[in-house]
């Protein structure tokens, strides 16, 4: 019996063929959007999967402040944090975080999607969030990726 052809190959940091590509957010959904891009973080849609390594593409989304939320989110869904400080707990709106940091309602929609260890950190590198068409990655050569074409 030929033993060769039931090795398991595992990706690692040499091995792994990472890409740059562009994701363009505009009417798109939140949270289908930072579905997929965490995905391609972690590089699940490629057939050299491997759980505990960083094999996935470097991801560039453009348009952050075109994202759409469905329903009544916008308005009443609520973002928590806390200063450390008794009393310290603040609360914002989508809306809110819209009107003053639109690249972070992806990010922070992405990072919940993401391994919560190590890795998790390390992938979130990879992870660039652009308001407006341009982006100061052309030097990478990233492809364009169509998110409505992958399942």
């Amino acid at each position: 019996m030929d033993t060769l052809s039931y090795k398991t190959i595992s990706a690692n940091k040499a091995t792994a063929e990472k890409e740059w590509v562009v994701i363009d957010a505009e009417n798109m959904v939140l949270g289908r959007l930072a579905s997929k891009v965490a995905k391609m973080l972690r590089g699940k849609y490629k057939p050299n999967f491997t759980p505990h390594v960083d094999c996935g593409d470097n991801v560039i989304v453009i348009n952050a402040e075109k994202i759409a939320l469905t329903g009544k989110k916008m308005t009443d869904k609520v973002y928590i944090r806390h200063t450390g400080y008794p009393g310290g707990q603040r609360f914002q709106s989508p809306q809110d975080v819209l009107a003053k940091y639109p690249e972070r309602l992806v990010e922070k929609a992405v990072r919940g999607m993401l391994p919560k260890n190590r890795l998790g950190r390390e992938l979130y590198r990879n992870l660039h969030v652009v308001v407006g068409a341009e982006h100061k990655y052309e030097a990478q050569k990233p492809k364009v990726v169509d998110l409505n074409t992958i399942k």
